[in-house]
């Protein structure tokens, strides 16, 4: 089946006569359990749970993964993939311009345990470079915030001549736009509280792999450190799941528009879109990438600008995070933690009428600049 058919019934059981396509939540804590444990499909509610279980079956359809492995936020996901790979005196390999929070995991807590952090740009394969001796490679692609992208199938290859396993953040692009397990990544880690669920109301996260063996890892680590998802939340991730092509088909023409409009801006400084003819990446994400993505930055030069946009947009509000169905956008520095610019605003572009946001943003940057 192709990807719009694929979505809608990836995950759903068998046809029952009389029984609903998706079946509701199952709340668990407590289940009857006599004799031996393994017996039973389903035994304590930290363990497993029939809901995570279609939607990690639905979620390994569409990432073209062995297995896949939900939780209960995407920093819990990403801190089980490293955790099951690194150990003290290991070193993993990261970009430095990729997401902060998982920077700030990787040197401030691995790092204390002994774990050898080493950082490179996305951009050009530079994280290649370290590689000797490394035990992970993270990669991000692209790259949240500045939107940089590597060459996923080049870098997994030469960390596995090194030995080392290869994780890619791939929130950005999700399973419809990038598939990093089918290029040679081992690990396929997202947020799933951004495009998947895509209606910024839930707070999830996976670990796609192509190793049951690593699924086995994951779900240990998970069981252990109690990083698991309510049913009722994983339950509606599937739902929004169904819904994945149609929102992010829409969201990336929207974002391709917008970008089209600031790049012949004269206000604007500069603009990173992959689908921009000129951007730096998009040679390389033409060739990786089945579609572009809804995120898009560009620099007004100032904070006094990127401010007064922002506070003029109707249409695009003002907020953190990325890939739901309403465009956002912020001025990312306030944050700290990214080398950016003061005026740069990165902008999660949504399923708006495209005509909307054009006006909306186009009238905003005029009052920027006057």
């Amino acid at each position: 089946m192709r990807d719009a058919t694929r979505v809608v019934r990836a995950g759903l059981p068998e046809p029952v006569q009389g029984e609903p396509f998706l079946p509701g939540p199952t709340f668990i804590s407590t289940t009857h359990l006599a004799g031996d444990p393994a017996s039973a499909p389903y035994s304590y509610g930290r363990y497993d749970n029939p809901t995570w279980a279609g939607y990690e079956r639905a979620l390994a359809d569409l990432e073209g993964g062995a297995d896949a492995v939900v939780f209960a936020s995407g920093m819990a996901a990403i801190h089980a993939a490293m955790a099951v790979v690194l150990e003290p005196g290991a070193a993993v390999v990261l970009p430095s311009d990729g997401y902060y929070s998982m920077r700030a995991l990787a040197t401030e807590r691995f790092g204390a345990l002994g774990v050898e952090v080493r950082e490179a740009p996305t951009l050009g394969g530079a994280q290649g470079r370290l590689l000797e001796g490394a035990r992970l490679l993270w990669l991000e692609t692209p790259a949240n915030p500045g939107l940089d992208v590597c060459d996923i199938a080049a870098l997994a290859s030469a960390a596995h001549e090194v030995g080392a396993v290869v994780a890619v953040d791939n929130t950005s692009a999700t399973p419809l736009g990038q598939r990093p397990l089918e290029l040679g990544a081992d690990l396929s880690v997202a947020s799933d509280s951004k495009a998947l669920c895509g209606h910024s109301d839930l707070v999830l996260g996976h670990v796609a792999v192509r190793d049951p063996g690593w699924a086995r890892r994951l779900r240990g680590w998970r069981s252990e450190t109690g990083a698991i998802p309510g049913p009722m939340e994983a339950w509606l991730a599937h739902r929004s799941l169904a819904t994945l092509d149609v929102r992010f088909e829409r969201m990336c023409r929207n974002a391709q528009r917008l970008a089209e409009l600031l790049a012949v801006r004269p206000d604007v400084v500069s603009v990173r879109y992959p689908g921009l003819a000129a951007d730096p990446s998009h040679a390389l994400a033409s060739r990786q990438m089945r579609r572009y993505g809804s995120v898009v930055g560009f620099d007004l030069g100032s904070r006094s600008a990127a401010e007064t946009f922002l506070a003029s947009c109707r249409v695009v509000l003002q907020a953190t995070s990325f890939g739901g169905l309403h465009t956002t956008a912020e001025r990312r520095a306030r944050w700290g933690g990214d080398a950016v610019p003061e005026g740069f605003i990165r902008m999660s572009v949504g399923c708006e009428d495209a005509e909307d946001l054009v006006e909306d943003v186009d009238r905003a940057l005029g009052a920027a600049a006057s």
